[in-house]
């Protein structure tokens, strides 16, 4: 997917007067961008990667490389639709490195590894409100376990449409897909939830894959220790 959009007439877009300034190094408008959109791209990549560490890792990445490209935006779609598309794209990436790495891991202690990687994801888990109730909690823990078990070609439409609440348009643009097959991927999604929780998955849905304010941090900390250091 090519980072460059190009618009040849009209008047620049918000978003492209963004983009300006980014590009010609404020750094304030840069880390408001970060934190504007940070949830929603950790969400995308949390999605396709299924661990909280590689998707972190993956958003930083995706900033990295549209602060980069910054330059050469000019508004054929919006900045938010750009950047999805590009963690998308790194996710992706991510997701086959890591199934390559698995095919070369296979033969070592199989259950040690797992047990390191449980470990590992337990201790990554930061409640974002630890003083709501018990029960919501384990709610959306339980909504969050099953979306993670969704087929892969459902999982990120499911989140873009229920969690991030993208229109069906939006969706399509993001992952390069026709409206119609959104809609049949999100339904299919939600019937496969439903059969797994056996109840309405409405409620708690809004709370899923939380975003801690300790892990926006490093995520702009860290894209913007990237930036200095070119």
């Amino acid at each position: 997917m090519p980072l460059s959009i190009v618009k040849t007439s009209g008047q620049d877009s918000p978003d492209a007067e963004i983009a300006r300034q980014i590009a010609q190094g404020d750094r304030q408008a840069l880390t408001a961008l970060m934190r504007r959109h940070n949830q929603r791209l950790f969400r995308v990549a949390r999605s396709v990667l299924r661990n909280d560490a590689d998707a972190e890792e993956a958003v930083q990445e995706a900033f990295f490389s549209a602060y980069r490209a910054m330059g050469r935006f000019r508004g054929d779609s919006a900045l938010s639709t750009w950047l999805v598309r590009i963690v998308v794209n790194e996710s992706n990436k991510r997701l086959h490195k890591n199934n390559r790495l698995h095919a070369v891991l296979e033969f070592e202690d199989d259950l040690e590894l797992r047990g390191d990687l449980q470990q590992t994801q337990t201790n990554e888990f930061i409640p974002s409100q630890p003083e709501q109730a018990m029960a919501r909690v384990e709610t959306r823990r339980l909504i969050e376990a099953k979306i993670d078990l969704l087929p892969d070609v459902f999982r990120t439409v499911f989140v873009l449409r229920a969690v991030e609440e993208m229109t069906v348009e939006e969706a399509a643009q993001c992952l390069d897909i026709l409206p119609a097959t959104v809609r049949t991927r999100y339904f299919r999604a939600r019937a496969l939830l439903r059969k797994a929780l056996a109840k309405d998955i409405g409620h708690g849905i809004e709370d899923a894959f939380a975003f801690a304010g300790e892990r926006c941090d490093r995520i702009v900390a860290g894209v913007l220790a990237r930036i200095d250091a070119l």
